[in-house]
């Protein structure tokens, strides 16, 4: 099992979103009860709100003296067992303190123990009774209509609406209920309490009819429907579910975090390699399948690298194998012509020893682009020091100047600009650059400088025939060659452009090549990133 769980993440992953499930459902169950003993705290409390609010305004208004007496009369009429203690003496929590002070009510159940405390007073009612019944209602609803027979009609409210009726509203009635059967009514003429089932969900109420007024007035006190509290409320439900999804998301982020960790760990490496770093591999922690995809990249990165480095090596070994027949041919060449003087066999030699610089030349191309391919990893290995772009610029104008006599070569002015770069090959890249803009240029080259905030911007620019877009992206391909005006007969191997690329990528740079808006011919763009002074 150990071993299946190692080699697979998303085995793993889906284990461990189990695991994460089962706490969350474990929670959310405890959560579930925690709200439901709160819930049943708050019924009962709501369910002996109104007779202990009852007992409160009777007693409060009451002198120490008269309490007792009349405890003892209630605690019979009620069926419970009344007493008072002091507050500062009673055995409470910071909590139930608080609660009391609130003029809020205590409930412990089985047996019920109720305790309230007297209004603007610092002692405690307590009330005991084995089990709640319906007698604690009918006194609470006799003792009601006691206090408000003697209140004037037009008061009657305001002392309901000051009483804390709990699960039993409490309403004054101007006539009794139409459904009332005729047992009921004589009951109620009798004064006595009358119980009502009502609704589908068979509602309980009491009914008592008050005494007539003075004033001819009859009325009747209802206390309920009784408010029931089947389902839980919204304020305790959001809490449980937000907690819930929050634990959720929090336990998947982590989950997610460590695979999304490794697959960046592995495109940061995809990217690198891809840069030209071949050297970079990525680290395997285990065995499952991102670790399996690590070995995979790695294996393949170490391929790739081995692949290129015997290539290099052997065009390396190849161009410095052509030198010596190369070398020999042109001293046989050399000994010929000097043991002949007949016109047309020197020039036949003069061609064959221009062809024999031309192929020199190539082997050096050759050799430049190999180099540039082991040496230059994205600029890990270049010598980089202050170069002075237009200076550069002029000496490779000065030097280009006289092999094209027939071109207009030109610094466009502009600022003087330094950079830090490795100047042999920079130079030599703007030289290639500047060089196939006077193999194509029919009359004008234009090298212009732009010094940017992050980087520095050469354009070498011609009026010969442009490079069809179609194949801009073809001509930075070693021995590549467009078909059209760009041929062999213009000259060049189809390696300068390479080479410039591979400088370009050794600096971090770029070259990109478009439509010059001025000369309507090519413009060659070097983009070279500027890099803190190693001073």
């Amino acid at each position: 099992m150990r071993w299946v769980l190692n080699h697979s993440s998303f085995l793993r992953f889906y284990l461990l979103l189990g695991v994460a499930l089962l706490v969350l459902f474990m929670m959310a169950l405890g959560g579930r009860m925690l709200i439901e003993k709160i819930r049943h705290e708050a019924y009962y409390e709501q369910l002996v709100s109104l007779p202990m609010s009852l007992l409160v305004a009777e007693l409060s208004p009451l002198p120490p003296w008269q309490r007792e007496k009349r405890m003892a009369v209630l605690a019979e009429h009620f069926g419970v067992s009344l007493a008072l203690t002091p507050l500062a003496e009673a055995d409470l929590s910071y909590f139930e303190r608080a609660r009391l002070e609130r003029g809020k009510v205590l409930v412990e159940k089985s047996p019920w123990r109720v305790r309230k405390r007297l209004v603007d007073s610092p002692w405690l009612i307590h009330a005991s009774v084995g089990e709640w019944r319906d007698q604690q209602w009918h006194a609470s609803l006799a003792l009601a209509a006691e206090h408000l027979v003697a209140i004037p009609v037009s008061e009657r409210e305001r002392q309901l609406d000051a009483l804390d009726s709990g699960s039993w509203p409490l309403h004054l009635l101007d006539s009794p209920p139409e459904e009332l059967t005729a047992t009921q009514r004589a009951q109620l003429a009798q004064g006595e309490i009358v119980t009502r089932l009502s609704g589908e969900e068979l509602n309980v109420s009491l009914l008592i009819a008050l005494p007539r007024t003075g004033e001819g007035t009859s009325q009747w006190l209802e206390a309920g429907p009784m408010r029931r509290s089947d389902l839980l409320p919204l304020n305790l439900h959001l809490p449980l579910l937000i907690g819930v999804m929050v634990v959720l998301t929090l336990v998947i982020y982590l989950i997610m975090r460590s695979i999304e960790a490794r697959m960046a760990r592995l495109e940061l490496a995809a990217t690198r390699i891809a840069s030209g770093r071949l050297e970079t591999r990525v680290k395997v922690e285990s065995g499952d399948f991102l670790g399996r995809v690590g070995m995979a990249f790695n294996g393949m990165a170490s391929q790739v690298q081995s692949l290129l480095r015997g290539q290099q090596e052997m065009i390396r070994a190849v161009s410095h194998e052509l030198r010596t027949p190369v070398a020999r041919i042109r001293f046989a060449v050399q000994m010929v012509e000097d043991m002949t003087e007949q016109p047309a066999i020197r020039r036949q030699l003069q061609g064959i020893d221009a062809d024999i610089a031309e192929l020199d030349t190539l082997v050096d191309e050759i050799l430049t682009y190999a180099r540039l391919g082991g040496e230059t990893i994205n600029g890990a290995e270049m010598e980089m020091s202050l170069v002075d772009c237009r200076a550069m610029a002029e000496r490779v104008i000065d030097s280009l100047s006289p092999l094209h006599e027939g071109l207009t070569l030109t610094l466009a002015p502009g600022p003087d600009i330094e950079l830090l770069a490795e100047p042999r090959y920079l130079q030599r890249a703007l030289q290639n650059l500047v060089s196939n803009a006077c193999r194509y240029g029919h009359s004008q080259v234009v090298v212009r400088l732009w010094d940017e905030p992050n980087l520095v911007r050469i354009d070498v620019e011609d009026d010969g025939p442009g490079v069809p877009v179609e194949s801009r992206g073809d001509i930075f391909k070693p021995f590549s060659r467009l078909d059209d005006s760009r041929t062999r007969s213009s000259g060049g191997y189809g390696l300068g452009l390479s080479i410039v690329h591979k400088i370009m990528s050794g600096h971090g740079g770029s070259v990109t090549v478009d439509i010059s808006p001025t000369l309507g011919g090519a413009r060659f763009t070097l983009l070279i990133p500027r890099r803190e002074s190693l001073a």
